[in-house]
């Protein structure tokens, strides 16, 4: 179920967040509400994947409501709408930094929206939680990143790929803007570390439809896998043109890093059967933890059919980990938020995570699942615990070289 923007609003009310878990505890508050923003986009392209991020803010904070509030206070919750413009996010960022006067917002989704609004937060000094695994290749001290880097899908992926698949010509398929070809750069250098090769890459713009020719050159191209940075819709119309083209995961698989099961609801779950993809999170991880999670979420949002995936188990996780940075310091500003989220860890419905202390990104698990024909993955290899974070991987940087530090990015070590 997709919720209006009156009901979110509804929904960020502390008698609603008794009512969606009726099994805990009520609490009255004597005190003020603390503030925090809820920026996605409710309305536009976007706003099928938006709003579930944002019903998992939601989520997390009715819970953090229902048992106490943050210092002992309720969280209430500016919804703003994104409108899947980025300049729609710049407005509505400006407005909850500004009139609003908060000092945390909850959202974005794409790097186009994050980069838009990126300027007001560090102006101003306030501090944006950003949910979605993205291409690396930042370093803001006002920017809380939970999703994945590069290194924590790709790190594990290809020599996996190459190793246990034995694939090794890769072709490389991505949309068309930044997240897809930082990807690649990465992609191309593991590959070649690992042994194989990547004898091409094509780019299609956002909400191509239209895969044939693309889908040809992979038949002609000699590669025995392909990499799909492919986003959004496009996800959808790429697999079923590949299949109907004759393809087939058994003998050419696709391995994603973006495929999740929202595109697999969506596309149909027979269009990937055998195919691939690495996240940190997966909806079939058998835990007691994410059992329930799947069951609050499923309540919260009243759809017994619903699924989850990495990017809103990331932006239901982060609100935890901004609670237990206020309650640290004892302090709303975005500087004792900043510096109270540094090393923070929260037992999260895919496994522990924490907030790399150097960097403000999120240590994750690397896992890869293979798709099955109940449109779930089974987690066919995952690192035993979580790795740090590496924002500029693609450029060089390692664990005893770091780029970005808490002093900033040391530009100097950049190159190509």
């Amino acid at each position: 179920m997709v919720l209006k923007r009156r009901d979110f609003l509804k929904r960020s009310a502390i008698a609603s967040a008794a009512m969606a878990f009726p099994t805990l505890t009520r609490h009255s508050f004597a005190s003020e509400p603390i503030k925090v923003g809820a920026l996605y986009s409710q309305t536009g392209g976007l706003s099928v994947a938006e709003k579930l991020l944002a019903n998992g803010v939601l989520m997390a904070i009715s819970e953090i409501n229902a048992t106490g509030g943050v210092l002992g206070r309720p969280v209430e919750v500016v919804v703003e709408d994104g409108a899947s413009d980025p300049r729609t996010f710049s407005e509505k960022a400006s407005k909850l930094v500004m009139r609003d006067r908060v000092s945390t917002v909850f959202g974005c989704h794409t790097s186009a929206s994050r980069k838009a609004v990126l300027p007001i937060f560090e102006r101003r000094d306030a501090m944006l939680f950003y949910q979605t695994h993205y291409e690396g290749f930042e370093c803001s001290r006002n920017v809380i990143y939970s999703g994945a880097v590069p290194n924590q899908q790709l790190a594990n992926y290809i020599p996996w790929i190459v190793e246990k698949l034995g694939k090794k010509k890769f072709f490389i398929v991505g949309s068309n803007y930044v997240y897809p070809r930082e990807m690649a750069k990465v992609s191309k250098m593991l590959i070649e570390q690992a042994g194989a090769e990547w004898v091409a890459d094509d780019y299609l713009e956002l909400g191509h439809s239209e895969w044939s020719v693309t889908v040809n050159k992979i038949k002609e191209s000699g590669a025995d896998v392909v990499l799909s940075n492919v986003v959004g819709d496009s996800v959808i119309s790429f697999y079923r043109e590949y299949i109907n083209q004759g393809m087939s995961h058994e003998t050419v698989p696709i391995c994603a890093t973006v495929t999740s099961e929202i595109e697999i609801a969506a596309m149909g779950a027979e269009y990937a059967v055998g195919s691939y993809t690495s996240f940190p999170y997966f909806m079939s991880i058998d835990t007691p933890d994410n059992t329930s999670f799947i069951e609050r979420f499923r309540a919260f949002v009243n759809d017994p059919r619903a699924v989850t995936y990495h990017s809103l188990e990331a932006a239901y996780f982060q609100v935890f980990l901004w609670k237990q940075a206020v309650e640290k310091m004892n302090d709303l500003s975005a500087s004792a938020i900043r510096e109270g989220v540094r090393g923070q860890s929260f037992q999260a419905p895919g496994g522990l995570v924490t907030i790399d202390a150097d960097n403000l990104h999120c240590w994750l698990t690397p896992r890869i699942g293979r798709w099955g024909s109940n449109g779930q993955s089974e987690v066919v290899d995952a690192y035993p615990a979580p790795i740090k974070p590496l924002p500029y991987s693609a450029y060089g940087e390692t664990e005893q070289s770091l780029f970005c530090t808490p002093a900033g990015l040391d530009s100097s070590r950049l190159s190509g």
